[in-house]
């Protein structure tokens, strides 16, 4: 497989989902594309029987997996009120 070949990375039951993950991954360098069936949005309901799928390089798949795999880190708790 070539390193620039399109993979899918994972598959979503809708298209915001899906474009939330892309746009994380394109904030921290990863280009992304979102693969929808959905009758260009008028129909968001065929996500459910043909998913979403999100779309990166081959050669960016496996850094791609680990960065959505990661959680989030916590909030840093409020400062006391003044």
């Amino acid at each position: 497989m070539h390193a620039d070949e399109m993979v899918v990375l994972r598959k979503y039951g809708d298209e915001l989902s899906a474009r939330i993950a892309a746009m994380s991954l394109e904030a921290n360098g990863i280009p992304a594309r979102v693969s929808a069936d959905t009758a260009g949005g008028a129909l968001p309901s065929l996500a459910l029987a043909f998913p979403v799928r999100l779309l990166v390089r081959a050669g960016d798949e496996a850094i791609a997996r680990k960065l959505l795999d990661t959680d989030a880190p916590a909030p840093p708790d409020d400062p006391p009120a003044a």
